[in-house]
């Protein structure tokens, strides 16, 4: 009788064991995605099936959460970041993507900003609102850290989609956010993972919508692909060759849209050197 009950608790300890152990294999890594409009993917009209988070996630089989809103800057992702919903899946995240920080641009009267730095060269606003988005980001990285330690945090570079005068204002502005997020990176080792969209970008019209804002639906194939060599580069995922489960299909702007930035960009142009005849 000891033998045969000795025999019976053996087996139901292997098969314990194998429903554990296939437990543990079914379990996925959870996907969160956060931010604004590049993050939601307004560059495409079927963001939900289509953006770069979905391809990251159906690429590696992960669960996929994404919480990004249009025009969010980051002290809305702050306040976010208290919603109890987000919380709850920042609280069960593996890895969490982030890209924030163009709208504290863009939401900060921006043709008083392209006035000041097109025109008279003035870009004190400029690094007033990159340190007010260093201040801010690391308020974020604080809270998600509150929740969940350890997470990995994949930050992605500010790119530049304008050309012209517009365009180098732009640039301007991406310079201070990347450089913010360098300099939180070098004194805080460890904690985020810089992803260089801006680079991967780069300047090829193709990879922005009709906006020539958001990223077009090669667009956010190019930054899953980005982001699936980072994480095989960190082991967390298999696979960098992004799947494509369903085509993007990129939003359609009138073409006013974008002549009226550049027509705004010749003119203040125009005016800077209007403004340094009169300085010299």
């Amino acid at each position: 009788m000891k033998k045969l009950t000795a025999v019976t608790l053996t087996i139901v300890m292997i098969l314990c064991s194998f429903s554990i152990l296939a437990y543990a294999q079914s379990e996925k890594p959870f996907y969160l995605v956060l931010g604004d409009s590049i993050a939601y993917g307004s560059g495409i009209s079927n963001s939900r099936e289509a953006c770069y988070g979905k391809i990251v996630a159906d690429t590696n089989g992960y669960e996929y959460s994404n919480h990004a809103i249009p025009g969010h800057t980051t002290n809305n992702l702050i306040n976010r970041l208290k919603e109890e919903t987000v919380i709850n899946d920042l609280k069960k995240a593996d890895i969490i993507s982030i890209s924030i920080g163009g709208n504290d641009f863009l939401m900060s009267n921006l043709i008083g900003l392209m006035f000041d730095s097109i025109v008279k060269g003035d870009y004190t606003e400029y690094d007033r609102i990159a340190d007010g988005f260093y201040t801010n980001f690391c308020e974020i990285v604080r809270i998600i850290n509150s929740y969940n330690p350890d997470a990995v945090i994949l930050m992605q570079t500010i790119y530049n989609p304008q050309t012209g005068y517009i365009g180098e204002a732009y640039q301007q502005g991406a310079d201070r956010l990347n450089a913010a997020m360098r300099r939180y990176e070098a004194e805080n080792p460890g904690e985020i993972v810089l992803v260089d969209v801006a680079a991967a970008l780069g300047d090829d019209a193709l990879n922005y919508a009709d906006d020539e804002i958001h990223p077009s639906a090669q667009g956010n194939e190019i930054i899953a692909e980005v982001i699936l060599d980072k994480l095989c580069e960190l082991e967390l995922g298999t696979d960098a060759e992004p799947v494509i489960a369903a085509e993007g299909k990129d939003i359609q702007i009138p073409v006013i849209f974008t002549i009226s930035l550049r027509i705004i960009g010749t003119v203040f142009h125009i005016l800077s050197v209007i403004y340094n005849l009169f300085n010299i």
